[in-house]
């Protein structure tokens, strides 16, 4: 099988792409012909060596995929030979072959491309559980998005306004914003230059927001925090600014707001029947015509650096997919 690999830490360029043996599924395990792939913004940290997590050398990128089940091993009984499937890995996929345990797919019905599938999983599955298990998102409440046009931005705009609150996008050029109007944002806020805390405010009649969902970090969490409404929640998503804030916990205090921790990528390993609960409402929701991933641009696996080094260069809005 070909794999794109990374065997030292470094830029997207110096990847490689090499033929490798066939894996060969252990008990408990499925092996995927991978039909398509996804990159996030963590792959273009995790080959530098500065994501949360620092895989062994050599290993491929991307966490994401879908495909066809090629080969089962003993004690597999959720999936069989020619099942369509969309999964989800650490780290992996960047490979015509993915060995995947059961709990690491979701059976994908007839009607969804593998290109829309793959790339479902992280950032739609990441939303999803921010707003329906962490912060209990209720219909009619103010949502404000902050990083609207990014990746899981993105998502957060089309899954909060499915669950039927308004959505107040934040971005940083009225191009952005353009962007997320289209994908149903019911007020936008330039936050290059307008006041983030205060905008919030007058977008709410003073109430402030119910939900913040903050994949950014840096200076606007603070500003974000302060708008929150009397028992309102923030969502701590990432942090694509790269600073890490320091936020004063008599805001929270005063506010008698929560702030709560958005770790996707644990969840679903300790709640994997909650993770597959939230893929198959994303799934329905797609089957449905109300969701559709948005991609920014489907490339062949020899251009993966590309693709990286336009996810770097913050040119990307929604997906990018690849295919082996």
């Amino acid at each position: 099988m070909k794999a794109c690999l990374c065997k030292s830490l470094g830029a997207p360029e110096d990847l490689v792409i090499e033929d490798l043996p066939d894996p060969t599924p252990g008990a408990g395990e499925v092996m995927v012909r991978v039909k398509a792939f996804a990159l996030n913004f963590f792959d273009t940290l995790i080959i530098r060596g500065k994501y949360q997590f620092q895989p062994e050398l050599p290993f491929s990128p991307s966490a994401e995929f879908a495909g066809v089940v090629e080969a089962i091993g003993e004690g597999v009984e959720q999936f069989a030979a020619g099942d369509r499937v969309m999964g989800y890995v650490r780290w992996g996929a960047a490979r015509e072959l993915v060995v995947a345990t059961e709990d690491d797919l979701v059976k994908l019905p007839d009607g969804i491309s593998f290109e829309d599938a793959a790339g479902l999983a992280v950032t739609y599955g990441t939303t999803l559980h921010a707003f329906r298990d962490r912060a209990h998102l209720a219909e009619g409440e103010k949502v404000a998005v902050l990083g609207a046009s990014g990746g899981v931005g993105q998502a957060a705009v089309e899954i909060a306004t499915l669950m039927g609150a308004d959505v107040i996008a934040c971005a940083s050029s009225e191009e952005k914003l353009a962007f997320a109007r289209d994908l149903g944002a019911w007020k936008t806020l330039d936050y290059s230059k307008q006041p983030l805390k205060e905008t919030l405010k007058e977008l709410t009649a003073r109430q402030g927001v119910d939900v913040v969902y903050d994949p950014v970090g840096g200076d606007l969490s603070e500003q974000a925090l302060r708008a929150t409404a009397w028992k309102g929640r923030f969502l701590v998503v990432g942090f694509a600014a790269g600073d890490i804030p320091k936020i004063p916990l008599n805001i929270i205090m005063l506010k008698g707001c929560d702030v709560l921790g958005v770790f996707w990528g644990d969840a679903v390993v300790r709640d994997p029947e909650q993770h597959k609960k939230n893929m198959q409402q994303l799934l329905q929701w797609v089957a449905e015509g109300k969701l559709k991933p948005h991609i920014h641009a489907i490339y062949p696996m020899e251009k993966i650096a590309k693709a990286l080094g336009e996810i770097a260069g913050r040119k990307v809005r929604g997906k990018v997919i690849l295919t082996p």
